[in-house]
C-alpha cells in the first residue's frame, strides 16, 4: 500500500471501479430493526467491557482528556501502526500478540467512553493499517462475527487508487470536490453549518460502530477544515426524565435518497451488494432504528436521532416529528459543552470514533481542496434496553475516586 505521499484518487470514472452486481430496491431487513444476523436478541447481550488495564498502565501518562466526558488525544509518542505490525508478524509470540489485543480492546473501550480519541502525527500508519486497526476495533469488541469494514454506496465516484490499479471500495472518499458536486446539484448546501451533524451511515440497517478518519489534504494550516465531535451520551442526559422517557418508546426513519442523484446526474451506480453486513444491500437507503439506543461496550444510553439520514419519527404525525427533531437537534447546537473541535495539523493525525454514541460534522470554513480517508467498522443493529446507565455517573464517579467529591454546581 503507497505511502500517504504517493496516495492516488480517482473521480467519476467507472473504469476505476471493480464490476460488481446491481440489486435494487431497500434491504430487506431495512424496516424489521429486531431482524437479522446482526440482531443480539436480549439473552443474548452481554455486560458491558471493562478495560484489561494494560493500555492505561503502559501509556495511560501519555493521554490528555479534551474535556471529562468527550475526546483524548495522543501524541506521536505512540503510533497506533506498531500495534497492528504485532498482530501480523508471524514470529511475535502469543504472548504478545495477546498483549497487543488487549491495548486494542482497551483502546476501544476508551474510545466509546469518550466518543473520539485523537492521535497526532501517525506517520507509520499506512491506508492497510489504518483499516487493519479500525477492523480489530469491531471484532475485539464483540461485532457480530460476519461483519467488517464498510463499503459506502457512493464509492463508485470516486476514490482512493489500491495496488490492483483500481478503486479500493473498503476506503471511504472523503472529498470536497465530490461533496460541492453534490451540494451544487440540490442546491443543498444548507444556510448553518450546524446541519451537518451526524454519524456515520444511519440510513444501513446495520450502521457503524467504529470510524477512522485521517485528513490528508487540506488547505493550509489555520484555514479551516476542522471536524467537530459533539457527545451523545450527555445530549440523552440534557433532558428530563419524562422526556427521556418518551423518547426511549420511538423510532426513526433514516434514508438517504441524495446519493441517488449524485449518481444518476454522474453516470455510475451505487454499491448495493453488501456493504459491511448481510443486511446492507439494495440502492435504496433506508432503514428504522430505535431513537435512543444502547452503547454495548458501555452500556450507555445515548440519542441516535441526528443527522441529514435521520427524516421521521415513525409514531408521530409529521409536524410532531418535525418539532421533535428540530427540538433534539437545537438542544445539541446550543449546547458548546458537549461539544469539541478537532483541528488537523499536518496530514497524519487520526480520529478514532464511535458513531453509536457520537456524531462528527465537517467545517466548511475553508477554501481549496480537502480529501481524507475514511474506514468504518460495521457493528451490531442498534437496540435500546431501558436498563442501560448513563455516562456521567460512571465517568465522575471515576473521577471523584481519583480527586475527592465533584460539586458540579461550582
Amino acid at each position: 500500500m503507497p505511502s500517504l505521499d504517493d496516495l492516488r484518487f480517482e473521480e467519476f470514472d467507472p473504469k476505476y471501479f471493480p464490476e460488481v452486481k446491481h440489486i435494487p430496491g431497500p434491504s430487506p431487513y431495512a424496516h424489521t430493526p429486531t431482524e437479522g444476523p446482526s440482531y443480539i436478541k436480549p439473552e443474548d447481550r452481554k455486560a458491558p467491557l471493562v478495560a484489561s488495564g494494560v493500555w492505561e498502565k503502559e501509556y495511560g501518562k501519555y493521554s490528555k482528556d479534551i474535556t471529562p466526558l468527550l475526546g483524548v488525544v495522543y501524541p506521536e509518542d505512540i503510533q497506533v501502526a506498531d500495534f497492528v505490525d504485532v498482530l501480523k508478524n508471524p514470529e511475535a509470540s502469543e504472548e504478545d500478540k495477546e498483549r497487543v489485543r488487549n491495548i486494542i480492546r482497551d483502546i476501544a473501550i476508551q474510545i466509546s467512553r469518550k466518543g473520539v480519541v485523537v492521535f497526532r502525527n501517525q506517520h507509520k500508519l499506512t491506508v492497510q493499517k489504518q483499516k487493519d486497526f479500525t477492523n480489530n476495533l469491531g471484532i475485539l469488541t464483540g461485532r457480530p462475527e460476519q461483519n467488517g469494514l464498510h463499503i459506502h454506496p457512493r464509492a463508485p465516484s470516486g476514490g482512493l487508487i489500491g495496488e490492483d490499479g483500481l478503486i479500493d471500495p473498503k476506503v471511504f472518499y472523503v472529498s470536497s470536490t465530490v461533496d460541492r458536486r453534490q451540494h451544487e446539484l440540490y442546491k443543498s448546501r444548507p444556510l448553518f453549518a450546524s446541519y451537518g451533524w451526524h454519524s456515520d451511515i444511519t440510513f444501513e440497517p446495520v450502521p457503524a460502530d467504529y470510524s477512522a478518519l485521517k485528513i490528508v489534504e487540506q488547505p493550509e494550516e489555520g484555514s479551516g477544515g476542522a471536524t467537530l465531535f459533539a457527545n451523545g451520551y450527555a445530549l440523552y442526559e440534557r433532558f428530563s426524565k419524562p422526556y427521556q422517557e418518551f423518547l426511549e418508546g420511538l423510532t426513526g426513519r433514516y434514508s438517504q435518497p441524495v446519493f441517488s442523484g449524485l449518481a444518476k446526474s454522474n453516470n455510475f451506480q451505487l454499491y448495493s451488494e453488501p456493504r459491511g453486513a448481510p443486511e446492507n444491500v439494495g440502492d435504496s437507503l433506508e432503514s428504522t432504528h430505535p431513537i435512543v439506543r444502547t452503547n454495548p461496550v458501555t452500556g450507555w444510553k445515548s440519542i441516535y436521532a441526528v443527522g441529514n439520514h435521520f427524516q421521521q419519527i415513525n409514531e408521530l404525525t409529521p409536524i410532531e416529528s418535525q418539532r421533535v427533531k428540530d427540538f433534539i437537534n437545537d438542544t445539541l447546537v446550543n449546547s458548546h459543552d458537549l461539544q469539541v473541535r478537532i483541528d488537523w495539523v499536518g496530514t497524519n493525525d487520526i480520529a478514532f470514533f464511535d458513531n453509536r454514541s457520537t456524531y462528527h460534522t465537517a467545517t466548511f470554513d475553508y477554501l481549496g481542496t480537502r480529501r481524507g480517508i475514511r474506514t468504518i467498522s460495521v457493528g451490531e443493529r442498534p437496540y435500546f434496553d431501558k436498563n442501560s446507565g448513563v455516562q456521567s455517573d460512571a465517568i465522575y464517579k471515576e473521577i471523584e475516586e481519583k480527586i475527592g467529591k465533584i460539586d458540579l454546581r461550582k
